[in-house]
């Protein structure tokens, strides 16, 4: 019904050179093979944890929305608000609740958030980056009301 995978801006994979350049900079003082051997592996580990960071996937699937490594099914979730980049920020600042689940990225201006109706639930609601947040909420309408019938 819908998926997003949340990756870092292109800008972002300079981050992993810019450490090898570091680490190779940093062993050039030992030798010039530490320093090569400094390149890769920076650029390597750098690149990895770019990677593993801007993985976030968001989907609804099979009656559930499936946020990073939450797990909801929709019928615990009531109304979805599309907010937009001034009203991401207050959602992520001030006006947060510390007990909401946050799927954040800072790189993505607009989200989504979801009221959870479960009443044996803590979660106030969701916080969801996400580039497209009235599809996302349409996405969950659809299911709901796919669960009902």
């Amino acid at each position: 019904m819908y998926d997003e995978r949340l990756t870092v801006p292109r800008s972002w994979w300079l981050l992993p050179v810019a450490t090898g350049l570091a680490l190779a900079l940093i062993l050039l003082r030992v030798s010039g093979l530490g320093a090569l051997i400094g390149l890769v592996v920076g650029i390597a580990v750098g690149a990895v944890a770019i990677s593993s960071y801007g993985s976030a996937r968001i989907r609804v699937v099979q009656g559930s929305l499936v946020a990073g490594p939450a797990r909801i099914p929709v019928d615990a979730l009531g109304t979805a608000h599309a907010l937009s980049p001034a009203e991401a920020v207050a959602w992520r600042g001030p006006k947060a609740d510390p007990r909401a689940f946050m799927l954040l990225r800072s790189y993505v201006p607009t989200a989504l958030r979801v009221e959870v109706t479960d009443p044996t639930d803590p979660t106030p609601y969701l916080y969801l980056s996400t580039r497209s947040p009235m599809k996302l909420a349409e996405a969950l309408e659809e299911a709901r009301r796919s669960a009902r019938a």
